[in-house]
């Protein structure tokens, strides 16, 4: 494509509301100017904050990240408070059957999210991609919607992670005042943005490191415990097997049961689209992503599955504990009541601190997430200019200090009406990601038939999604399938009867959140569906070493059948 023929492009993408990518050379892509000066790059100085020299290109981030960031964001990132604690309820409500049907049918729509991103992100290394990819794709309009939505999703998780930490620490001393709690993890999180894209992935390195260990560590000492190997002082000391399956049961409150687990499911796969987001500032994301996202499937199989297998076979559903569990109920997390009612001295003490490390690196991630979406929002105008301040660290500035502005709102715990507060903010982030998913599903099937239309082929594309365009529309469905799953538990809660107003709307809040937006989006730009003829595939796509790839290919193509199928899964 030529260089005029871009900037056309380009100029047509903007009078119908589209994002005004550019077709730099790799050279320029290579993002904004980094300074020098180890403190500047760092967030360490004064000089830090001043705005940096973008370069050329919309991608004014940082672009630190190594591979090792990158595969610990995907295969751990997100593992927090859901996982641990919101498992509790879910077991509850719908049984262990339910559970572990809902998070491996939530798990196979991420599997194909997942990849559906990767080859977007591979393909246009934008910041913000999940909404740039909506606005690009499917309509702008929708594309705004979904902006603001995720950033809205993160803005209410950073005062809500900060509850859980000063709830997962009265779990040691509950004398001390909450606020005292709150205000130690809202400083820490400050800090770790202080040091900006670099701070996020080294935090979430080590972070995901400590709770993947944590999650096999539990799982040796479940097997052991439903083998019955437990200590003689403890309700594992004779074989376990799957007794809690026949009594109390496999399932709870019916079919009511099974759809209300999806939203805990959804809740704790939250996050895992976040290696998409992170990929704009890897150094090398064509390189790195592919096999980070490859990941995922190993987090979703090993971790999610087989982790809470061995919750349902230890647990019992109509555990006392769990009747009033909840995502914040850290004494109620079946992880830490195995090592309870196993008589495991000690280990109780470590699961909650492992809880604690999750849910402050989810409150480090939504700062994150947020920050970048609200960015990526204030460059394409949909946002105010000073979001797009970006400083010589590779900060943004002021998008980071917006979310953080907000942690603050963790406070309103400490004031009577408190709950009511944080039930209607859990409500705004319940259902969030499933309109995530789903638009990155559905710009992935309309990127791949305008690229047809536009006379391009699959072997033209680095990488791609290992289920093709037809993942995607599994992925869709199953968002369509589990939104409506919800919506049925709205009206008909699985403890019986039918919801009034209030809750109904805590529980499905976040569909008229995101339609508000949608029709504000609609009404500012003018814009809707965009005709396959109207989508650009060309402009802004990533310059690729296409020698490079085919020798690989070639290479690839040499080796024996299990290492081929070595190399697809990891």
């Amino acid at each position: 494509m030529s260089a005029t023929a871009a900037s056309n492009g380009s100029k047509d993408e903007k009078e119908v509301g589209l994002p005004g990518y550019t077709n730099a050379a790799p050279v320029q892509q290579e993002g904004a100017i980094r300074s020098e000066n180890w403190a500047t790059r760092n967030g360490l100085n004064l000089e830090s904050f001043k705005k940096r020299d973008y370069g050329a290109g919309i991608v004014e981030l940082d672009r630190s990240m190594k591979p090792r960031h990158l595969h610990m964001i995907a295969i751990g990132g997100s593992i927090g408070a859901g996982f641990f604690v919101g498992s509790g309820s879910a077991l509850s409500t719908g049984g262990p059957a339910s559970l572990l049907l809902d998070f491996f049918i939530i798990g196979v729509m991420m599997f194909n999210v997942v990849y559906a991103l990767g080859e977007l992100a591979v393909m246009y290394p934008v910041s913000g991609g999940f909404y740039t990819y909506a606005t690009r794709f499917i309509d702008p309009s929708w594309g705004f919607a979904m902006g603001y939505n995720y950033v809205f999703q993160w803005v209410v998780v950073v005062p809500l992670e900060l509850t859980v930490c000063s709830i997962s620490v009265s779990y040691w001393n509950a004398d001390i005042s909450p606020a005292v709690w709150i205000t130690i993890f809202y400083v820490f999180i400050i800090f770790i943005n202080v040091f900006g894209t670099l701070g996020y992935a080294e935090e979430e390195f080590w972070a995901s490191l400590l709770k993947l260990s944590a999650t096999v560590i539990f799982m040796i000492i479940a097997l052991v415990c439903v083998l019955g190997g437990g200590p003689e002082s403890g309700r594992y000391s004779d074989y376990y097997g799957a007794r809690l399956w026949y009594d109390p049961g496999a399932f709870r409150n019916g079919f009511k049961g099974f759809c209300a687990v999806f939203v805990t499911a959804a809740f704790a796969f939250s996050g895992t689209e976040l290696v998409g987001l992170a990929a704009a500032e890897a150094h090398n994301p064509a390189k790195s992503l592919p096999s980070a996202i490859k990941q995922v499937f190993w987090r979703i199989t090993l971790f999610y599955i087989l982790g809470l297998t061995f919750v349902g076979l230890l647990i019992p559903s109509d555990d006392p504990h769990l009747l009033n569990s909840g995502s914040t109920d850290v004494a109620a997390s079946p992880f830490v009541l195995v090592g309870q009612y196993a008589g495991l001295t000690g280990f109780n003490h470590f699961m909650n601190f492992i809880i604690l490390v999750s849910v402050v690196s989810i409150g480090v991630s939504g700062v994150y997430g947020g920050s970048r979406t609200l960015t990526a929002l204030a460059q394409q105008g949909y946002a105010p200019k000073i979001f797009t301040y970006v400083d010589r660290s590779g900060r943004p500035l002021f998008s980071v200090g917006l979310v953080l502005i907000f942690g603050a709102l963790a406070y309103i715990s400490l004031s009577e009406d408190g709950g009511t507060v944080f039930d209607w903010l859990q409500a705004l982030s319940g259902l969030a990601a499933l309109f995530t998913w789903g638009s990155i599903c559905l710009s992935h099937i309309r990127f791949r038939k305008a690229w047809a239309y536009h006379g391009h082929s699959l072997d033209e594309i680095p990488f791609k999604a290992i289920f093709g365009v037809w993942g995607s529309y599994i992925g869709l469905l199953l968002v369509i399938l589990v939104l409506i799953a919800q919506f049925f538990v709205a009206i008909a809660p699985p403890k019986g009867g039918i919801n009034d107003a209030e809750g109904f709307f805590k529980t499905y809040l976040a569909l008229p959140v995101v339609m508000l937006f949608w029709c504000i989006g609609y009404f500012w730009k003018r814009t809707g569906w965009l005709r396959t003829h109207q989508i650009d595939v060309d402009t802004g796509r990533r310059e690729i070493d296409w020698d490079e790839i085919h020798e690989y290919r070639a290479k690839f193509e040499k080796y024996p059948t299990w290492r081929r199928i070595f190399h697809t899964l990891f």
